[in-house]
């Protein structure tokens, strides 16, 4: 494992995880659901946002390693789901939307593995739609965490139309990949 800035932020964001989910499990008192709301939004965000800058830095400083990039997008796809399990605990979003992300992660995942394994990898390079898909994700997963208005806007409807907007480009960039992969 090399040890290098990058590789700290994507562990700094595993790290994130359990206290994204466990705000919400906290002892009756300790928050008020605004604020449990509120610190998973951010440390979310947050999270979110080194997942931008540790490949920013990884290029920048030529740290880049096998390691930090098979750990990256675990860590992206776990923090994705465990938000996710955590909206669907508290009716803000759709079990069948959750499982379309989740699924299409473990699936791509799965097929990107097989595809290296055959020496195929770049058929199935992140695509422009798999970006616009995690674009998706990344603003309507903190929109549903904080799931109050916000200067007049309904931060909570505004999040569920995204999210659903998330879940037609998790298809469509899933059917993309599978059909870069099918010769």
């Amino acid at each position: 494992m090399t040890v290098n800035i990058p590789n700290l932020l994507t562990w700094f964001r595993l790290l994130c995880i359990p206290v994204i989910v466990g705000v919400f499990y906290t002892p009756q008192g300790w928050f008020t659901p605004q604020e449990q709301n509120f610190i998973a939004t951010v440390v979310f965000v947050f999270a979110a946002v080194t997942d931008w800058f540790d490949g920013w830095l990884a290029r920048k400083l030529n740290q880049t390693s096998a390691f930090g990039a098979f750990l990256d997008p675990v860590a992206d796809k776990l923090m994705v789901a465990a938000a996710l399990i955590v909206l669907v605990e508290h009716d803000r979003t759709n079990t069948l939307i959750t499982f379309i992300i989740i699924g299409r992660e473990i699936a791509i995942s799965a097929l990107r593995e097989w595809m290296a394994k055959i020496g195929a990898s770049k058929s199935v390079a992140v695509s422009f739609i798999g970006k616009l898909k995690t674009a998706a994700q990344m603003t309507a997963i903190p929109m549903l965490l904080y799931g109050a208005p916000l200067y007049g806007i309904d931060v909570m409807q505004a999040g569920k139309v995204l999210i659903c907007v998330a879940a037609v480009l998790t298809l469509w960039s899933m059917a993309y990949y599978m059909r870069k992969a099918w010769p």
